[in-house]
């Protein structure tokens, strides 16, 4: 069981103050959208859950227990992150990668046990990539090097994945390939997970709660049909948009909506009034 409280978290850069007075509580098992505009602390937020950054004001407990009183080893066995980039500088294969997700629970200067290795095959069993497992990290695809970014996440074995911008970058196919994987793990494994994501209507229709950031503050929190309202969306990112629904799902899905549009519904269809004729 993995569940996370952020008390009262304000967090600033040299620049100013990026979060403030952040409250918030995930149960175990939940999937969470982070969702907002640049600049409204996504990242930032991901990065205090992980332990990477230390809140400026207030505590994030990760099952009770302060997240600033562990150390890297113990957040790593219990928090597992896919970073919105991955950089390795050597010609690593997918196998070699991955294994690096085992690094939690290796002794220093230890070479990788049976136990790690059967790990390390499961989840490229799991994310689909096990044919990829010679191949050189570098010189796969986008999609196919966030596969195996996953799978070094979950190699780690925690109960709570967090993830910074998944999406980000691939195409369509991908895009969809990834979250059903993310929300099929989340059912099977009870898995909580947390991602920061742009595009929200891969959050409405992958996540069960949104969570609505606007210039460090948390707007909105509920369900997609609670978040994903046009006054809202209006009001973290000024701009227009409709708000409609989808045709299997029911979930709502946000359409942009020109900056010419002063127009009116005819049969369900947005009409456009241009300023000039054509």
């Amino acid at each position: 069981m993995t569940s996370l409280q952020v008390r009262g978290v304000c967090f600033s850069y040299s620049n100013g103050l990026v979060l403030h007075n952040v409250n918030l509580d995930i149960g175990s098992g939940e999937m969470v959208a982070l969702i907002g505009p640049n600049g409204s602390g996504k990242t930032t937020l991901v990065k205090l859950i992980s332990g990477v950054l230390q809140p400026r004001r207030g505590e994030i407990l990760l099952d009770g227990y302060d997240l600033s009183s562990l150390d890297r080893k113990q957040i790593a066995r219990n928090v597992a992150v896919v970073p919105q980039q991955f950089q390795i500088p050597f010609a690593f294969t997918v196998t070699d990668v991955v294994l690096l997700g085992r690094i939690p629970y290796l002794r220093a200067f230890a070479k990788e046990s049976e136990a790690d290795r059967r790990s390390v095959a499961r989840v490229l069993e799991i994310t689909g990539i096990r044919e990829l497992a010679r191949r050189r990290f570098d010189e796969l695809s986008g999609g196919e090097r966030q596969k195996v970014i996953l799978a070094m996440a979950l190699a780690q074995e925690t109960r709570m994945l967090l993830l910074d911008e998944p999406t980000a970058h691939l195409d369509v196919a991908h895009q969809v390939e990834i979250l059903e994987l993310v929300k099929s793990l989340n059912r099977e494994r009870d898995l909580t997970v947390i991602a920061a994501i742009h595009d929200l209507n891969l959050a409405s229709l992958y996540f069960e709660r949104l969570v609505l950031l606007k210039q460090g503050r948390i707007l909105a929190d509920g369900t997609p049909v609670q978040v994903l309202t046009e006054n809202k969306i209006r009001e973290a990112f000024s701009t227009s948009v409709d708000v409609t629904r989808h045709p299997l799902t029911g979930t709502p899905q946000v359409v942009l909506l020109p900056s010419d549009y002063s127009g009116h519904r005819d049969g369900g269809v947005p009409v456009i009034q241009a300023d000039r004729e054509v």
